[in-house]
């Protein structure tokens, strides 16, 4: 008795030293608490900053994996982000619960360890530390829902259907689409508030083909309503669809983005659309800023979604592709029939590439400069119970004929920051070549 009694003890107090207390955490405490997980546990996290928020915030960000301070081949890119408007602060608890829960069960819980062994999953609590602080109490009011200046950060991304890329970036949505140029993200989901709703893909249109019967449909629809709803199932109550007294109906608790309301400037789009990253916007909450009694029974809701959400990750099929002699290649494209993506697919500066699919057969069309154009049909398993896709590799050969790169549409050129002129900028490469060839042109005629 005596035993069991201590073991007992020792139990609670080990769970008391990795418990996060339940509240609304301000900045400097939440800072303060991702450094010290880092510090506890260095060997899977990876703490860094992305940015600064227009007050001067650091925009933290903590990686969890087996290699939390390098990307591995074949190890696929994960994040959530939290708190993009300021007044909706349950994914802000959420996700730092998630860090906690993450870091106490690795290698304790199954399912933990090997979502971390298979996957880096990188989260940023708060978008939008500026508004969290300015924020008021309130369950539907917008008081803290915009930046420092006043801007709503989920209009503020580049537009595929709306033609607004030399726009004016916030600094947060600047970091944000630098912070996309660093890691080859394979799947992500921004947690927001005053639903309970798994969006999807895409959020606007502009009248093409795109919009089928009032939803804006992409060309990986199916894997978004999979995806969607492998959230709402996972979750307690978000596949009802009727959970909050003041909205719609959501059947099978997801909507499509577009079909909802269209928003512009979205960064759910963007992600997908540039940055290769599928995202669903989850709302998780119908109370923007609920009472902290309530956080708990949130977090219990939500937990078993965030999990299998994390593990959808490793849908479909992946791999690097080659040249003929052997070395991996950049930017090679990666197609799969009949899903014309507007920015096709490429690899990345590994020479890897992602492709998020159900289960089935699919052809798969691999073209890269001075190299013979290479198809090949390949049939993809459920890859979520073995923690990892299909690892498929080509391996291309040179061509006889001087063959030209494949020609992406205007509209898939990494859209412009953005950066005011106060904002220190480095000369973009076309007016550096073009500044230098007039040097030279000088140079020679004097």
């Amino acid at each position: 008795m005596f035993v069991f009694t201590l073991c007992l003890f020792l139990w609670s107090w080990l769970s008391s030293i990795h418990s996060l207390e339940f509240r609304y955490h301000n900045s400097v405490e939440m800072g303060q608490y991702l450094k010290d997980i880092n510090g506890k546990f260095p060997d899977i996290t990876h703490l860094h900053s992305i940015g600064q928020s227009v007050d001067g915030r650091e925009l933290w960000v903590l990686i969890l994996g087996q290699h939390p301070r390098e990307h591995r081949t074949g190890i696929p890119e994960f994040k959530y982000v939290g708190n993009m408007h300021g007044n909706e602060v349950v994914g802000r608890v959420l996700l730092l619960q998630l860090i906690n829960y993450l870091t106490s069960h690795y290698l304790s819980d199954p399912l933990v360890t090997r979502l971390l062994n298979s996957s880096r999953v990188h989260i940023l609590p708060s978008m939008n530390p500026d508004g969290f602080e300015s924020s008021a109490r309130d369950c539907m009011y917008t008081i803290g829902r915009y930046n420092k200046n006043g801007v709503d950060l989920n209009r503020n991304f580049p537009d595929a259907f709306e033609g607004n890329s030399e726009r004016e970036r916030e600094k947060e949505v600047r970091a944000v689409m630098d912070w996309l140029k660093t890691e080859s993200f394979v799947l992500s989901a921004n947690l927001h508030g005053g639903a309970v709703v798994a969006s999807y893909p895409y959020d606007n249109s502009n009248g093409g083909s795109e919009l089928q019967g009032g939803h804006s449909i992409s060309p990986d629809d199916d894997v978004f309503v999979q995806l969607a709803k492998t959230y709402s199932y996972s979750h307690r109550d978000m596949h009802n669809g009727n959970i909050c007294y003041d909205s719609q109906d959501f059947t099978n608790g997801i909507t499509n983005g577009y079909h909802w309301y269209p928003l512009p400037g979205g960064m759910q789009d963007y992600n997908y659309v540039w940055a290769q990253c599928l995202e669903l916007t989850l709302e998780i909450s119908c109370c923007k800023f609920p009472p902290e009694a309530q956080l708990p029974g949130l977090w219990e809701a939500n937990k078993p979604a965030l999990l299998a959400y994390i593990q959808q990750v490793h849908l479909g099929v992946k791999g690097v592709v080659m040249d003929s002699y052997g070395k991996p290649v950049q930017n090679a494209v990666v197609e799969v029939a009949g899903r014309r993506n507007l920015c096709p697919f490429r690899t990345d500066r590994n020479g890897e590439y992602y492709r998020l699919l159900l289960p089935g057969n699919y052809t798969i069309t691999v073209t890269y400069p001075g190299h013979k154009t290479l198809t090949q049909t390949i049939q993809v398993p459920y890859g979520p119970d073995a923690f990892s896709a299909l690892t498929h590799n080509f391996f291309l050969q040179e061509s006889d004929y001087s063959s030209k790169a494949t020609q992406l549409p205007q509209s898939c050129t990494t859209p412009n920051l953005g950066i005011p002129e106060s904002d220190s900028a480095t000369l973009l490469p076309s007016v550096f070549t073009t500044l230098t060839l007039l040097l030279l042109q000088r140079l020679l005629l004097s």
